[in-house]
């Protein structure tokens, strides 16, 4: 294109990080955080976040993201069913995960086994509505089954079978921590689940439907999805505010660590959203699952420490707790190490990302966006004789 034939060509207009971008329509959820609400608004299929995180369970929510309604008694019996039949996973996957380096990465395993388990699906090559809602089954099963198998090789155990009648909170802290949880364990991590199951097009549900949009099988569209939660800009936020009250190591040196962070002008993780201008409504649950399970456990410090930086981070900033500020201390006192933070967001995601690779399926267009360019114009070649 000629200087000339450039200047007149329209030019599109470039949105950072595609903030404010519309991609696409879905039923599925939707996020409100105008800045003059008192608290931010999750949406799951016209359900708010607060009622469902009050009142329901992963499973029933798994099913309201896939189908578009609550289940019935019967349904979510047979869907909790599946769920358990499916949570073992294939022997070779299994014998796979020995092989891997001790040191590698949770997120890492959880990619690849995630890609593998495609191999032995039953329905590898059956790409039919049925069997894509059957392998988005499976694959909500087998997550928490790959997380807690995972850690049970690294750390020289052989990894614990689940039990027969557990739902995926219970199944899951089980197999991770080789003991039956307390029923609050349990319930807090159920709610856990629920409150990170969807968040509409975050960028790993982005991920997924992209790849989805291609045509591209489920376990690849979920595997581009853990791709890109593998990013420290999007998974492990809850890791690093960990890291950092290990750091500050007592209440009494929160503000002094705080205000030092800011004067370098350095982030302080687990606050502030890209959606939410107003309170994360996530958050509030888990500030008091966190506060619970600390009671519940007689240390309060890390809940302490988090609600001295919320607070301080408020007044001076103006800037909330997102969801991964107090799932962090929740987690720490679920007995999750550290390093699984990520994989156990996986684990709820799961639910939410086959949700919407499923809803591209159903009406798919290719996913092809522009980009501005701002490169140079008419150059010529010159051949390589002749250059510098």
């Amino acid at each position: 294109m000629t200087t000339a034939a450039k200047e007149q060509a329209p030019t599109p207009v470039a949105h950072e990080g595609l903030r404010d971008v519309v991609a696409l329509e879905s039923a599925i959820c939707t996020v409100i955080g105008d800045p003059d609400l008192p608290e931010g608004r999750l949406i799951y299929r016209g359900f708010d976040i607060q009622d469902l995180a009050q009142r329901s369970t992963f499973e029933e929510t798994t099913y309201l993201l896939w189908h578009g309604d609550l289940p019935t008694g019967v349904q979510l019996t047979e869907l909790q069913q599946q769920l358990e039949q499916h949570r073992t996973l294939p022997e070779p996957v299994v014998e796979l995960m020995r092989r891997f380096p001790s040191q590698s990465t949770p997120m890492d395993v959880l990619r690849t086994t995630v890609s593998a388990l495609q191999l032995w699906d039953p329905q590898e090559n059956d790409d039919s509505d049925q069997a894509n809602h059957n392998k988005a089954l499976r694959l909500t099963a087998q997550m928490p089954a790959l997380v807690a198998t995972w850690h049970a090789i690294r750390s020289g155990r052989e990894p614990l079978a689940p039990k027969p009648g557990q739902r995926t909170a219970r199944a899951f802290l089980y197999m991770l921590n080789g003991e039956e949880p307390s029923d609050v364990a349990e319930r807090s991590l159920d709610i856990a689940l629920i409150l990170h199951a969807d968040h509409e097009l975050n960028a790993s549900t982005f991920a997924a439907r992209v790849t989805a949009a291609t045509l591209a099988d489920v376990h690849s569209a979920v595997t581009s999805a853990i791709g890109a939660l593998i990013g420290p800009l999007h998974g492990g936020a809850n890791e690093a505010v960990l890291r950092m009250l290990e750091e500050i190591g007592d209440p009494s040196g929160v503000e002094s660590y705080v205000r030092e962070k800011l004067a370098r002008h350095e982030k302080i993780m687990g606050i502030g959203h890209a959606v939410y201008k107003t309170k994360d409504p996530r958050a509030t649950f888990l500030r008091e699952m966190s506060r619970q399970l600390g009671e519940s456990r007689g240390d309060l410090k890390n809940w302490e420490m988090s609600r001295q930086i919320e607070d301080l981070m408020l007044r001076e900033r103006h800037l909330h707790a997102n969801v991964d500020f107090y799932s962090a201390s929740t987690y720490h006192a679920l007995g999750i190490p550290m390093d699984l933070f990520t994989p156990v967001f996986a684990v709820s995601r799961i639910a939410g990302w086959t949700a919407h690779v499923l809803e591209q399926y159903a009406d798919n267009k290719l996913i092809r966006p522009r980009a501005q360019y701002v490169g140079q114009w008419d150059r010529k070649y010159v051949p390589i004789d002749q250059r510098g």
